[in-house]
C-alpha cells in the first residue's frame, strides 16, 4: 500500500500548524524585522510590517484551505499546481518548498542548540535534535500530534510569563514603555514603505507553518470540512501572539533595542534572572516544535513529487505498520543533519521566505481557477495573496533573491532535462 492513514482530528491538525508558527520565529525574527525598519521607521513601522506579513499570509492561508478541501493529499501547492495548472507549476511549488523548508529545519535545529547547548556543542547537539525528531515522525503522525501539543502549551506558558514580566518593568537600561513606538520618522514614505515591506517579508517566514497543515491533508480525517477549519484557526492564533510579543518588545526595548538584540525576548526579560531560564526553555520547545512539523511537511512533499517522479520515486515508499513516508523522512533528516554540521544558517530566512513566498504564489493561481462548489473564498483574497507574494519577494535582501531565483532555475532546468529524453 502507498496511501497514509487518516488519523489526525481538526484539534491535531490545529497544533500541527501553531506549533510550526509559534516556533523559533517568535523568538528571533522580530530583531531582522526591526533592523530592516529601523533606519526610516519607527516602532509603529514594524507593527505594520506585522500586519502586512499577516494579510498576505490570510491570503495564502485561504487559498491553501480552498485547495486542499477538494484536494486531500500529501504535497500541498505541489498537488494543487499540478491539477489546476499544470507538471510545470506543480514542480516549482513543491521546488521551491522542499528547498525553502529544509533550510528551515537546519535553522531550527541551530536555533535549539544556541538555546540548548553549552558552548562548543550546537552542532553536534543540533544534529542529534534532527535525528531525535525525525525518529518520531518515523513512529507515525499521532506521535508527531501529541508531541506538537505539548510543544504549544510550553511555548505559551514561556511567552506569558515573558510578557508579563517585560511590561512589568524590563531592563533597567532600556527607554520606558512605549517610548520609540510613536517616535518622529526621520525620512521619507518611499525608504519607510521599502523598509516595511523587506521587514513583512521576513516576518512571514513566521507566518508560513499553516503550509505544514496542508502537507498532512491525507492524513486528517474529513479533510473537506477539517482542514480549511485547522488552517485558517491556526494563522489566527499565531497573529494574536506574534502582536502581543512585537507590543511587548517595542514597550520593553524600543525599536532600537529590537534590533540590535539576537535574542529580543531574552533581551526584554534581563533584569530578571528566572524570566531569562524561562524563555530559554520556550525557545528550546519552540524550536523543537517547528523542526517537528517542518521534517513531516517535507518528508510529505517529497512523497508527492516522488509519486509523480520528479524526485527519485524510492521516496514514494510508505512504511507498511506506521503509515509514514520514511524513505523520504530518512532522506530529509540526512541532508538536514549534514547542513547543520557544515553550513552557517544564520542567514537562511530570507532564503526560506524566497522559497515558500514562490510556493504560495502558485498556490494563489491555483486556487483562482476554482469555480463551483469548490470555491470557499472570494477571489480577491487570492489577487492579495498573490500580489503580496510577487512584492515580498522582491523586497527580500538581495542575496535571498538571487540565490533563491538561482536555485529554483537549477531545479527547472534538472527537469527540463529530464523530461526532454
Amino acid at each position: 500500500m502507498t496511501e497514509l492513514a487518516r488519523r489526525l482530528s481538526t484539534a491535531d491538525a490545529v497544533m500541527i500548524g501553531l506549533s510550526s508558527m509559534i516556533g523559533a520565529g517568535v523568538f528571533a525574527a522580530f530583531s531582522p524585522a526591526a533592523a530592516a525598519v529601523l533606519p526610516a521607521g519607527t516602532g509603529a513601522a514594524l507593527l505594520v510590517a506585522l500586519g502586512v506579513a499577516a494579510v498576505v499570509a490570510y491570503g495564502n492561508a485561504t487559498s491553501s484551505a480552498q485547495l486542499a478541501a477538494q484536494y486531500p493529499a500529501s504535497g500541498g501547492t505541489y498537488v494543487y499546481g499540478r491539477e489546476r495548472l499544470g507538471p510545470w507549476w506543480g514542480f516549482l511549488a513543491g521546488w521551491g518548498f522542499v528547498i525553502g523548508k529544509t533550510a528551515s529545519c537546519a535553522a531550527m535545529a541551530l536555533t535549539f542548540a544556541a538555546y540548548a547547548a553549552p558552548p562548543g556543542w550546537e552542532r553536534p547537539v543540533a544534529a542529534l535534535a534532527v535525528v531525535a525528531l525525525a525518529a518520531v515522525n518515523y513512529r507515525g503522525v499521532t506521535r508527531t500530534a501529541r508531541l506538537a501539543r505539548w510543544i504549544v502549551v510550553v511555548v505559551l506558558l514561556a511567552l506569558a510569563v515573558t510578557v508579563a514580566v517585560a511590561l512589568a518593568g524590563g531592563p533597567a537600561d532600556t527607554p520606558g514603555p512605549m517610548a520609540t513606538l510613536v517616535a518622529t520618522t526621520p525620512a521619507g514614505a518611499g525608504p519607510v514603505l521599502y523598509g516595511v515591506l523587506q521587514a513583512a517579508g521576513l516576518l512571514f517566514f513566521a507566518f508560513a507553518g499553516y503550509a505544514r497543515v496542508a502537507t498532512l491533508g491525507e492524513e486528517v480525517r474529513d479533510p473537506a470540512r477539517s482542514i480549511p477549519r485547522a488552517i485558517v484557526g491556526a494563522l489566527g492564533g499565531a497573529v494574536v501572539v506574534y502582536a502581543v510579543v512585537a507590543v511587548t518588545l517595542l514597550a520593553a526595548l524600543g525599536l532600537a533595542g529590537t534590533a540590535a538584540a539576537p535574542a529580543p525576548l531574552a533581551a526584554a526579560v534581563a533584569g530578571t534572572p528566572w524570566a531569562g531560564v524561562v524563555v530559554r526553555v520556550g525557545a528550546a520547545a519552540a524550536s523543537l516544535g517547528a523542526l517537528l512539523a517542518l521534517v513531516a511537511g517535507v518528508g510529505r512533499t517529497t512523497l508527492a513529487m516522488a509519486r509523480e517522479g520528479d524526485l527519485p520515486r524510492p521516496l514514494a515508499a510508505v512504511h507498511p505498520r506506521f503509515r509514514v513516508p520514511h524513505r523520504a523522512e530518512v532522506a530529509v533528516a540526512a541532508v538536514v543533519v549534514g547542513l547543520v554540521l557544515t553550513v552557517d544558517l544564520r542567514g537562511a530566512i530570507g532564503f526560506s521566505s524566497f522559497g515558500v513566498l514562490a510556493y504560495y504564489a502558485v498556490a494563489n493561481l491555483a486556487a483562482w481557477t476554482q469555480t463551483g462548489a469548490h470555491r470557499r473564498y472570494p477571489r480577491a483574497l487570492q489577487a492579495v495573496g498573490l500580489a503580496g507574494c510577487v512584492v515580498l519577494c522582491g523586497t527580500l535582501p538581495p542575496a535571498a533573491v538571487l540565490t533563491g531565483a538561482g536555485v529554483l532555475a537549477v531545479g527547472l532546468l534538472v527537469r527540463w532535462v529530464r523530461v526532454s529524453r
